[in-house]
């Protein structure tokens, strides 16, 4: 990924999993987005859903612009706003007994991330947009409906920048039950396709933890059933991604780490990214039993 004048290019993803799983939903993506439809994906964190979205840019071989959703956002951090003043002043002494000057005075338009990728055809990707409030987003309505970027009615003669034809957009959304997020207006959804991602199957999961940190497959074999495992625990009341798994995995990976479940510092390792921060002593307590239980089973 490098910076360009536009906006960034990405190039293919080295470490990129491409398991028939993943290959079906970036086919179908695809699909949507050459068709010059907006492509939504949702799930829970750590599904992949950023991974996903630059990939797919990267496929579609333009420039990128990418912002990620925040509670602050207003309309302006997405089209532009007026930021300072633009001074013309012209002084006329052609006749030299008269002196005229004649000044203008004007505020200065700025163009924000995504009015640049409607006016220039890049891929807008727009990371977790329901962390904005929804009335931050009201722009994209008429952008992903009409074709067209609603401005100020000073800045264009019309009010209004019609849609480059290769503009394309993803978006990548948690579920309204994560916190931090707001409800999208369903005008919003109704004009984007929207995929669902959940964590994926055992065999992309491995593959994802040998690609992320080099590790050998059987030892990713036996991290990977280690979490899926504790997925199934009743203990364990939240989301369990496979970001676990990757840090596990680049620390069995370090040197001469004795990769069993002798080493203390292994089952210190499994405890410290399985188990949640977020619970009290007794349920934490609950919680290391089980892991310490999987990690005799699985190691």
């Amino acid at each position: 990924m490098h910076k360009t004048e536009q906006g960034l290019s990405l190039s293919p993803s080295e470490g990129f999993v491409e398991t028939p799983a993943i290959q079906k939903i970036v086919d179908r993506s695809l699909l949507y987005l050459q068709a010059g439809l907006p492509v939504h994906l949702t799930g829970p964190t750590g599904t992949g859903k950023s991974t996903l979205a630059m990939h797919l840019a990267s496929i579609l071989d333009r420039p990128v612009m990418l912002t990620f959703g925040d509670e602050e956002f207003a309309t302006p951090d997405l089209i532009g706003d007026r930021i300072g003043y633009h001074r013309r002043k012209l002084i006329d002494n052609f006749i030299h007994s008269v002196l005229k000057t004649e000044e203008e005075v004007s505020e200065r338009w700025v163009d924000n991330r995504l009015t640049t990728a409607c006016r220039e055809g890049l891929t807008f990707i727009y990371d977790e947009f329901n962390r904005s409030r929804p009335e931050a987003n009201n722009a994209l309505l008429s952008v992903l409906e009409e074709g067209v970027l609603t401005l100020p009615t000073s800045e264009e003669e019309d009010g209004y920048i019609e849609v480059h034809p290769n503009f394309r957009a993803i978006f990548t959304s948690n579920p309204d039950e994560y916190a931090g997020v707001h409800k999208t207006q369903d005008s919003l959804l109704d004009r984007m396709v929207t995929i669902h991602l959940d964590y994926f199957d055992e065999e992309t999961e491995r593959a994802i933890v040998v690609a992320r940190t080099g590790i050998a497959y059987e030892d990713a074999v036996k991290i990977i059933k280690l979490l899926r495992d504790c997925r199934k625990l009743p203990e364990f009341h939240h989301v369990l991604s496979i970001r676990p798994a990757i840090t596990i995995g680049k620390i069995l990976n370090q040197g001469d780490f004795q990769r069993d479940k002798e080493n203390p510092l292994l089952v210190d390792v499994c405890l410290d990214t399985l188990v949640s921060p977020r619970h009290d002593g007794n349920h934490q307590g609950k919680m290391k039993e089980s892991v310490i239980g999987l990690i005799q089973k699985h190691f």
